[in-house]
């Protein structure tokens, strides 16, 4: 019997809004797994580390499920992680708590959840949502290398975890070719999708709301890095007269506020007066965004599941995405939206295109959409968690 789980998310509390810094759907996926399996009577605390010394030491989000902020220092990788796992022993010890699974979510947590699993010895699962050897492998030219440390604790965590947690087959195909993963001990559960919240609504009603006039609109939400392609969504609505971009979503990581400007740079060049950026806005008004376009484009060059997709489905709005990653198994070409190979801004431009010209294709893909997004829960997701749990316990 499964009673009590610590979540590990070192470097991104769920409590941050996604679509800012470090924060995207790692996040979502963290909150909403937390809420689901609290709602089942199973306490759920999920230690991150202190970044706003302003945030409280405790948030009881939901009964049963709390975000617990842990001091960690240190000038090198191994001495913040060390600091990280020390925090987490002490709260632990102060309140008495012990738990039956440890789950990490990101390699930093990984790297922290090994050493509190063989110190506390409670099995771990580990959920990497990105793959530093993926990310490597479709890394742009100029771009900075993956961290070997990164990819060295990856290939331990895989090595010693109890589980290891895949997102979609693509992402078990990945964990098997470049990291060796035990088959025995890799599992899919696909993210899911809060219904409640991204179902269909009005699309002139949401872009009331949000301030857009009327017109032809594609969507890009996320983070801004270059990892997320945003430029192959400029290039191509540049080709498309009268055809607007929306990107909703702050810069990420160290290249961040540099992609943004160049980002704003290419859209004044290529298609002036026609692209609008805005910062990210709460989890819940994004659904918002998805409904406001007629069009969600995912331009990733690599993708673990890609929640935005699912979501966007959900309100039943039709998703190009690029065919690589997770993105093949969230989006069915031809059924949902779109799945376009490569990053040639024309073979971008002809997708978008296909849809916003021929409204009975935007009608079909509409209903596809809604009906795929359907496989996806958050209901699901605990089920198949729960299960593995149970698995790794006994």
């Amino acid at each position: 019997m499964i009673r009590r789980v610590a979540f590990l998310s070192v470097h991104s509390s769920p409590l941050e809004a996604p679509g800012v810094g470090d924060a995207g759907g790692m996040n979502v996926y963290v909150d909403a797994t937390a809420r689901t399996l609290a709602a089942r009577g199973i306490v759920v605390d999920v230690f991150t580390r202190r970044l706003d010394p302003a945030v409280p030491d405790e948030t009881a989000v939901v009964p049963g499920y709390c975000v617990i902020q842990v001091e960690a220092s240190g000038e090198e990788r191994a001495d913040l992680i060390g600091s990280f796992a020390e925090g987490v022993v002490k709260w632990m010890a102060a309140h008495d708590a012990t738990y039956d699974v440890i789950h990490s979510h990101y390699w930093l947590s990984g790297w922290a959840g090994l050493l509190l699993s063989e110190l506390l010895d409670a099995p771990l699962a580990i959920s990497f949502h990105t793959l530093g050897r993926v990310r490597e492998a479709t890394r742009a030219p100029g771009e900075p290398r993956e961290s070997l440390v990164r990819i060295a604790a990856e290939t331990e965590v895989v090595a010693r975890a109890g589980c290891v947690v895949a997102s979609t087959p693509a992402d078990a195909a990945d964990l098997l070719e470049h990291y060796r993963a035990a088959p025995e001990r890799l599992c899919v559960s696909p993210p899911g999708v809060d219904h409640a919240v991204f179902a269909p609504g009005d699309r002139g009603a949401a872009r009331r709301r949000l301030g857009l006039a009327d017109g032809l609109l594609v969507a890009v939400v996320g983070r801004i890095q270059p990892l997320k392609g945003v430029n192959v969504a400029i290039r191509a609505v540049g080709t498309l007269p009268g055809v607007r971009l929306l990107v909703v979503g702050g810069p990420s990581g160290p290249d961040g506020e540099a992609e943004l400007g160049r980002l704003r740079q290419l859209a004044a060049a290529v298609a002036p007066d026609r692209v609008e950026f805005r910062d990210a806005i709460s989890h819940g008004n994004v659904a918002d965004v998805y409904r406001a376009a007629d069009i969600v484009a995912v331009p990733s060059r690599s993708e673990s599941f890609g929640l935005v997709a699912a979501e966007a489905q959900a309100v039943g709005t039709p998703v190009v995405a690029a065919r690589v990653g997770g993105l093949a198994y969230t989006v069915v070409d031809g059924i949902s939206g779109t799945l376009v190979s490569g990053d040639d801004p024309t073979d971008w431009a002809a997708a978008f295109a296909a849809i916003l010209d021929d409204p009975l294709q935007a009608a079909r893909l509409s209903t596809g959409a809604i009906a795929h997004a359907g496989d996806f829960s958050w209901e699901a997701t605990a089920d198949r968690l729960l299960e593995l749990y149970r698995g790794m316990v006994a």
